[in-house]
């Protein structure tokens, strides 16, 4: 059984009529998502042959109970030719639970006996219980005969993690080519979100949330901002052209390198809508491309409609300009800045600058050296070492200076609406590998990812022993405070008979 619990406004009688009618909606804002009215419904089926909903709300001073079951199992075994769904409603007066008939008492009387014979629970008692450990206003969901695999497992893993809800035999295959490498993928959020629970909710919203949160058995999920994680980051604004007699639209596009660069090829656009994830590290370029590799971008598209089950967009014309944009902004981020990953540039003269620049330098690995022992010594994250080997473009011209060069930068300034044409490149000429560089970035990152793994398991079990030593602590002066008043009172019967 799957339990969804929220403590807020809850929905009266006639709302929650509305959450388990098919294909209403009142939701036609421009700010919010939802608008079918079908969401409830197949995410619930998914997930399991049937739910009930219990929800307790305030309106105008009167307090409402309501119970609803949408089960599967009840239309399929008793051959419903209609969808039923059973409901009872009852109101709180006096403090006093009592039942509240919208139809006929044959109406209220065949919905409980249906919840009843078709839910897990046996009587009206335990139906009321379930409101037991909510506030004043708020929604319970359970699902229950969840679906199985072929296998006849679960097809949601309740084991593997007790902090987590796994989708079964989703996380196995990762596509790396090295154990560490493997480890290393197996632990990102591009990857967790497949089949994560938990990983997929910290990216579910771009803006960080305030009087909200979402608590996953029993531990709050920490929010991500992908755009916070990214190095050598630039801020590109988009300008569509939504409509002709339309106000103009402006789209910030916050686009860098995944912070495991180069040693990784995580790539990707996450798009989001109205402040939803909808494309989770869409592939906009071709994996056989070496240009845009580790680039990962962020961007709100409030602009163009989702799919249905809002894991898409519609193919319109305004979406295809989008993709197209996308490209182009990749494809001159990644021409501008590949150089700071290790890759050679892809402008000749900037390659003979930046190879110039490397030997007068002595290569990017003797700095590198010198950074993971000055983190190792100074206990730094590691995980930022990369970022400060080339603290970025002004940084690496005083480099090609030295060597008697100055390399050209077109700034951190924003990108104009215009040139949507893909940019005709000869692939096979694009994002060039310094092989001396590349290695040896490879070889320090490996050993400073895995020391990160390290040092956070090591933190985790730092804070648990903590968390015991503060209970032995605590229990160990509740003891003393024991023995102390035990000691005063025989001290006063001595005194007494003395």
């Amino acid at each position: 059984m799957l339990v969804f619990q929220d403590d807020g406004g809850g929905m009266d009688p006639e709302g929650v009529r509305q959450c388990m009618s098919l294909g209403f909606s009142t939701k036609k804002s421009k700010t919010t998502i939802g608008q079918y009215g079908n969401g409830f419904k197949t995410s619930t089926m998914r997930l399991g042959a049937d739910a009930i909903v219990f929800t307790r709300a305030i309106r105008e001073n009167n307090v409402t109970l309501s119970i609803g079951l949408l089960s599967y199992t009840f239309l399929r075994r008793t051959m419903k030719d209609d969808i039923v769904v059973p409901m009872l409603d009852f109101v709180v007066q006096d403090g006093q639970i009592a039942p509240l008939v919208y139809g006929s008492q044959g109406d209220w009387d065949s919905s409980l006996k249906i919840i009843l014979d078709w839910s897990p629970f046996s009587s009206k008692e335990e139906l009321l219980q379930q409101f037991e450990d909510m506030d004043s206003h708020g929604t319970k969901v359970l699902i229950y005969n969840l679906w199985m695999n072929d296998d006849g497992l679960l097809e949601l893993d309740f084991d593997d993690d007790d902090e987590d809800i796994l989708l079964r035999d989703q996380g196995q295959n990762s596509g790396a080519s090295t154990k560490v490498q493997k480890e290393i993928i197996q632990q990102h959020i591009s990857h967790r979100l497949r089949f994560s629970l938990r990983a997929y909710s910290s990216i579910l919203y771009l803006k960080k949330f305030e009087n909200f949160q979402i608590i996953l058995r029993g531990k709050p999920v920490e929010q991500i901002n992908i755009a916070n994680e990214l190095k050598f980051k630039k801020v590109v604004t988009y300008k569509p052209q939504v409509a002709y007699d339309s106000q103009v639209v402006s789209v910030r596009v916050d686009i860098g390198f995944a912070k495991e660069a180069p040693v990784l090829g995580i790539f990707g656009i996450n798009v989001y809508h109205k402040n939803r994830l909808i494309m989770p590290f869409w592939k906009v370029l071709q994996e056989a491309s070496s240009r845009g590799r580790s680039v990962i971008g962020v961007l709100e598209a409030n602009f163009i409609e989702p799919a249905h089950d809002k894991q898409d967009f519609e193919r319109t014309p305004l979406f295809i300009r989008l993709e197209t944009k996308l490209k182009q902004i990749i494809v001159d981020y990644w021409k501008e800045k590949c150089h700071l990953i290790g890759y050679q540039p892809i402008d000749p003269k900037l390659r003979s600058q930046y190879k110039a620049a490397l030997k007068d330098s002595g290569g990017p690995g003797v700095k590198i050296r010198h950074e993971a022992s000055t983190a190792q010594k100074t206990g730094g994250h590691l995980s930022n070492l990369l970022p400060q080997t080339y603290d970025d473009e002004a940084a690496f011209r005083l480099t090609a200076n030295r060597a008697g060069s100055a390399l050209h930068s077109s700034g951190q300034g924003s990108m104009d609406s215009a040139g949507l044409e893909e940019d005709l490149v000869d692939i096979g000429s694009l994002g060039v590998l310094d092989p001396n560089c590349n290695e040896k970035l490879s070889e320090e990152n490996l050993v400073l990812f895995t020391r990160r793994e390290d040092l956070r398991q090591r933190d985790t079990q730092l804070k648990q022993t903590i968390g015991e030593l503060e209970h032995e602590l605590e229990e160990t002066r509740r003891k003393c405070s024991q023995l102390a008043a035990e000691l005063q009172l025989r001290r006063s019967q001595q005194q007494h008979y003395m």
